[in-house]
Order: structure tokens, then C-alpha cells, then sequence
């Protein structure tokens, strides 16, 4: 099991003590020393005033918080969970993408979206309804450029007539890519496009707002997983796909890490149906609080199973 922890920079209305350049060198340093794996930022450029109100959160620009990340560490691994692709057009997608991994010396993964904030979308100027088309448009775009070779593609927003991208991204063919949402079509665009798939726990009473399915249990985990299985197995792909999951307790800005041994057995619970990835939030009261935090979750999750 591999483990990307949340680096709080969404805590904007704080400051220094968390997103400035020191805060987040710190943090990240320290991270790496931890033993994770990665660390990942989200993304909301402008969010809604009703959501934030509902409990929404704001964030720094996840190229600018991972660029800085990537100078402070050498081996940590730089996640967008997520990057929303509808948002933007997938050619400056790709660019960002294709500089930080370059920048990094080839640590990016990409963890993307089709996004849910309608009041988003129309601040952006980005259509609501074709977000999921323009989501898998995005997916082949993105590719083609990242070839370092002169492309000729088109859609209903953009056209390509022969332009090149440079620099490629470190990682050939590109970054792994990896789907996020709970629903069939994001599971099919994992098996079709990705190299992952990045399901999350979401009560049924909440899928209304992020216009997903449920993840309640470990069961429905599974149930999702099989069916990855069964479309991988039904187009003729055997390339393996990670799938990374947010533990249940665990998720962004956790007010506490649970009792050590039902997580642990809930880890390992996880691992045994083909979670490879754990994508966890830690406490942060303040800095140093995140920082001890950081120190008891490698203590015991990492540092015995290494």
C-alpha cells in the first residue's frame, strides 16, 4: 500500500502559517521525511459563496503549491486530487502538467475530474452540461501534445492544425493519469484512458450536491472494483490500473487520525479487494500540529511495513 497525504493548503484564510512558500517547503520536507509516498492539493479557483458557506473550501493554484513542493523535496510524488479538466482548455492543461513534471524530474501524477460546482463552471465561463464530453475530448488532447510531435485534432471549442508542445513530460508516454469520481462512466473513462481510478466514501444523501454515486462501505468499494475487473477484462486490457482511496475517517482535514487498529484493519481490509493507493487527510490545528500528525500516522502505518 502507498499513501499521498493532503497538503493543507486549502487553510488560505491562515496565512502564512500554511500557504506561503516557507509553510508549504516545510511541510513538504517533511512529508517526504515521513516516508509517504506523495502529497496532494485539490483545486477550486473560484468557488461558489453558498458552497463555502455549506462548508466548501478555497485553494491555492495546485501548479503553484506542487512547483513549490517539488523544489523542497527530491522523491515525493506531486498529486492534483483533482485537477478539474472541464474547467480549462486541455492544451494549458497539458502545459502545466507536462512543466511541473519536467520541473520535478518526473514525479507528477494526475489526478483529474469532471467537477460539480455549477456556480464554478459559470464563473468560469465553462459550460456545465458537455463537461463529461469535453472531460474525454481533454483525455485524447492531452495525449497527443504530450508526443512532443505535431498534432492535428479537433472539437466544437478548439481547433489543431499542425502545433507542437515542448517539452514532453520526464514520464513517457506521459504522467499516470488517474480518474476520479464514483460513477460507471468514471470507471469505464479509467479503463479506457487512465492508469487509475480514484473513487471516494460519499454518503447517499450527498449525491445529489456532487452528482455521483455512493460509497458507503468496503463493500461498495469492491463492488466498484469488480467492475472495473469485469470492462478491463470485456475491452482486452491487461495493463494494471491503481485504484486510490480515501479511507473512511480519513478524509480531507480530519480533525483526528481514528484508533490505530480497526484503521490498520480497515488498511489492510482495503489492500486484500485492489486498493493500491490511500489518499489520507491528517489534522492540522496549526503547522506543528500537522507536523506531529504527519510523525504518529508514519510511526505506525508506514515505517513498520518498510
Amino acid at each position: 500500500m502507498r499513501f499521498s497525504v493532503q497538503l493543507p493548503v486549502d487553510r488560505v484564510d491562515e496565512g502564512p502559517e500554511f500557504v506561503s512558500a516557507e509553510a508549504i517547503g516545510e511541510m513538504a520536507r517533511a512529508i517526504e521525511r515521513a516516508g509517504f509516498d506523495a502529497c496532494f492539493v485539490t483545486e477550486h479557483p473560484f468557488p461558489p459563496d453558498g458552497w463555502l458557506r455549506r462548508g466548501g473550501h478555497h485553494a491555492l493554484d495546485p501548479f503553484v503549491a506542487l512547483s513549490i513542493v517539488a523544489a523542497a523535496t527530491r522523491t515525493l510524488r506531486l498529486h492534483t486530487n483533482i485537477l478539474v479538466l472541464a474547467y480549462r482548455n486541455p492544451f494549458m492543461a497539458a502545459k502545466g502538467i507536462s512543466s511541473l513534471d519536467v520541473a520535478s524530474d518526473g514525479r507528477v501524477i494526475v489526478g483529474v475530474g469532471a467537477g460539480y460546482l455549477q456556480g464554478e463552471f459559470r464563473a468560469l465561463g465553462a459550460e456545465f452540461d458537455g463537461r463529461n464530453d469535453r472531460f474525454d475530448e481533454a483525455l485524447v488532447a492531452m495525449k497527443a501534445a504530450w508526443t512532443g510531435e505535431s498534432v492535428e485534432l479537433s472539437s466544437g471549442t478548439w481547433q489543431v492544425e499542425g502545433n507542437t508542445m515542448r517539452p514532453p513530460p520526464i514520464q513517457r508516454p506521459h504522467p499516470p493519469i488517474w480518474i476520479g469520481g464514483n460513477s460507471p462512466r468514471a470507471i469505464r473513462r479509467a479503463v479506457d484512458h487512465a492508469q487509475g481510478w480514484s473513487p471516494f466514501p460519499l454518503p447517499r444523501a450527498a449525491t445529489r450536491h456532487t452528482r455521483t454515486l455512493a460509497i458507503e462501505s468496503i463493500d461498495d468499494l469492491k463492488a466498484g472494483i469488480e467492475r472495473m475487473e469485469r470492462i478491463a477484462e470485456q475491452c482486452g486490457r491487461s495493463a494494471p490500473l491503481d485504484v486510490n482511496f480515501v479511507p473512511f475517517g480519513l478524509g480531507m482535514n480530519a480533525s483526528a487520525i481514528p484508533e490505530h487498529d480497526p484503521l490498520r484493519e480497515q488498511f489492510a481490509e482495503l489492500e486484500s479487494i485492489g486498493v493500491t493507493w490511500l489518499s489520507i487527510g491528517l489534522p492540522a490545528p496549526s503547522r506543528s500540529g500537522y507536523l506531529e500528525a504527519l510523525a504518529e500516522f508514519s510511526e505506525t502505518f508506514i515505517v513498520p511495513g518498510r
